[in-house]
């Protein structure tokens, strides 16, 4: 029996409740693009810790973790992101100053389009009194998943880098790997 797709419009708070507690239920592919990064915590148990930790066991479950991001994530950020072996060895990561959209996959079936990016105001764990008032969207319409893997994988494969007016700007010279 075919269950009904999956589409809901997510605001505010259900941006942690619904997208990023779902990041601990990946399986195999967990693709996250953002404009901005900064350090964010997640409850479990009724312990705050950083979301690193868990894309750290996620990638020791041998999970393929993908980062994109626009531009270097803060001191805070780095200071949690050293404490964890397993992101240095195994977390892909390429920073696009052109990046600017907000989207998470999870195994290639499943994608959050919307305005959230990857910091405590727009995803984490912040009370509804302190965080971002964001919006976006869940689903696994599989023309939506597969339009949004497109153009990720497009930004990861830097298809875009050769006319890239902004390479002055680009950490991670996509297109140097290119030629």
């Amino acid at each position: 029996m075919k269950s009904s797709p999956l589409l809901r419009f997510i605001a505010n708070e259900q941006h942690y409740s619904e997208v990023v507690q779902s990041v601990a239920n990946v399986k195999h592919n967990l693709w996250i693009g953002t404009a901005d990064i900064k350090d964010m915590y997640v409850k479990r148990n009724n312990i705050a810790i950083p979301f690193l930790k868990i894309l750290s066991e996620l990638i020791e479950r041998k999970v393929n973790v993908r980062l994109i991001h626009a531009k270097e994530p803060g001191r805070n950020f780095r200071k949690d992101f050293d404490k964890y072996p397993a992101l240095i060895a195994g977390l892909e990561r390429v920073l696009c100053p052109r990046v600017h959209f907000k989207m998470i996959i999870f195994d290639l079936q499943t994608v959050y389009i919307g305005s959230a990016n990857l910091t405590g105001a727009g995803l984490g764990m912040k009370s509804k009194y302190t965080r971002n008032f964001e919006t976006g969207i869940y689903t696994n319409d599989i023309k939506l998943v597969n339009n949004a893997i497109t153009q990720y994988d497009e930004v990861w494969m830097g298809k875009h880098c050769p006319q890239c007016k902004r390479k002055a700007y680009c950490g991670d010279r996509i297109d140097a790997c290119l030629i």
